[in-house]
C-alpha cells in the first residue's frame, strides 16, 4: 500500500504540470480567443471586449489559472469554438476509436516483438538471431506513415482485401494498427534479445541448469520473467508515443479519433478543445505510466523496496 500512494504522490505534480502547460497554450497562441470565437460575424470593439469580459480573460494569469483549475476539476473543459458544444463531450465520443487504435498497435507490438526478441536471444549471433536483428533494423528505420501508405496501396488498392477508410469494421483496422505498431515492435525485439541473452548469462540461470531444470523451465520461469521488466517498462514509455503516432494515423486513414479530432482544431484554432485534449492525453499517459509501475512492482518486488527505502 506505502508503494501505491508514493507513486500516487508523484503523479500529482505531472498531473499539474499537464494543466499548466494546456493552461498557458491560450496565452501562446497567436491572437486574441475572443477575436477568434467572433470572426466572420463582424463583431464590434464592444462586442469584443464584452465577451474577452465574459471569458475572464482580462483578469491576471494566476485568477484565470485557478478558475481554469476550478472547472477542470469539476469536468468541465469548456466550449469548442466551431460546435459550442462541451469539449469532454466531444472528446469523450471520440476516445474509444482512439484507444482501440492505441491498444491495437500496442498488442502488434507484444505479439511481434516478444517472440522475435526470445528466438533472437536464446541463440545469438545464429541465422535466426540475424533474421531478427535485420527486423530489428528494418522496423526503426521505416516511419510508421510511409509504411502505412505502402500497406495502403497493396492491400487496399492493388489487392482489395481491406479497406483504405475507417468504416467501422475490424477490418479496417488491421492496416492502421499494423503501420502504427510495427516500429515498437522493433524496439521491443532488440531490448527482450538483450534482456534474455543477458540474464541466460546470470549465475541462478547457472545454478538452476546445475539442479537439472530443462532449458525451457530454465527459459521461461527465469529468464523470461526478469527480462519481462523492461519490457513492461517500455511499454508504457511508448505509450505516449503511439498516442502522437495515433494522431497522424487517424488522418491517413480517416478516423475519428482525438488525435485528428486535435489536428483539425489546432489548424482552426480553437482553443479549448487543444486544451482538453492536452489533459486528456497526458492525464492518460500518467495514468498508464502509474499502471505500468504497479504492475512492475507486483512482478519485481526489489522495485517496490527501492521506493520504500528512498
Amino acid at each position: 500500500m506505502d508503494f501505491v500512494l508514493r507513486r500516487l504522490a508523484a503523479a500529482v505534480p505531472v498531473l499539474l504540470g499537464i494543466t499548466i502547460l494546456s493552461f498557458l497554450l491560450i496565452h501562446l497562441m497567436p491572437g486574441d480567443p475572443a477575436q477568434i470565437i467572433l470572426f466572420g460575424s463582424n463583431s464590434t470593439p464592444e462586442q469584443i471586449a464584452q465577451l474577452r469580459q465574459q471569458l475572464g480573460l482580462n483578469d491576471s494569469l494566476p485568477r484565470q489559472y485557478l478558475d481554469f483549475l476550478g472547472q477542470l476539476l469539476h469536468g468541465n473543459l469548456g466550449t469548442s469554438y466551431a460546435t459550442q458544444n462541451s469539449v469532454a463531450h466531444e472528446l469523450l465520443s471520440r476516445t474509444p476509436s482512439t484507444l482501440i487504435l492505441t491498444f491495437s498497435a500496442l498488442a502488434v507490438a507484444v505479439i511481434i516483438g516478444v517472440p522475435l526478441g526470445l528466438v533472437a536471444g536464446v541463440r545469438p549471433n545464429s541465422l535466426s538471431d540475424r533474421l531478427c536483428r535485420g527486423f530489428s533494423f528494418l522496423g526503426v528505420a521505416i516511419p510508421y506513415f510511409f509504411l502505412a501508405l505502402v500497406l495502403v496501396l497493396f492491400f487496399s488498392v492493388k489487392l482489395q482485401w481491406v479497406p483504405a477508410i475507417d468504416d467501422g469494421s475490424i477490418a479496417s483496422l488491421i492496416i492502421p494498427a499494423v503501420s502504427l505498431g510495427w516500429g515498437y515492435s522493433a524496439i521491443l525485439t532488440r531490448l527482450v534479445r538483450g534482456s534474455i541473452i543477458q540474464e541466460l548469462r546470470s549465475d541462478y540461470v547457472k545454478a538452476a541448469r546445475a539442479h537439472g531444470a530443462s532449458e525451457f523451465r530454465v527459459l521461461m520461469r527465469h529468464a523470461l520473467r526478469n527480462s519481462s521488466i523492461p519490457a513492461i517498462t517500455t511499454i508504457g514509455l511508448q505509450f505516449g508515443n503511439i498516442l502522437t503516432g495515433a494522431a497522424i494515423t487517424e488522418v491517413i486513414f480517416g478516423r475519428a479519433g482525438i488525435g485528428s479530432f486535435l489536428a483539425t482544431s489546432i489548424t482552426s484554432k480553437n482553443i479549448p478543445v487543444v486544451q482538453g485534449a492536452v489533459v486528456l492525453i497526458g492525464g492518460g499517459y500518467v495514468v498508464i505510466n502509474l499502471i505500468i509501475d504497479l504492475i512492475v512492482g507486483a512482478v519485481d518486488p526489489r522495485t517496490r523496496l527501492a521506493t520504500a527505502a528512498a
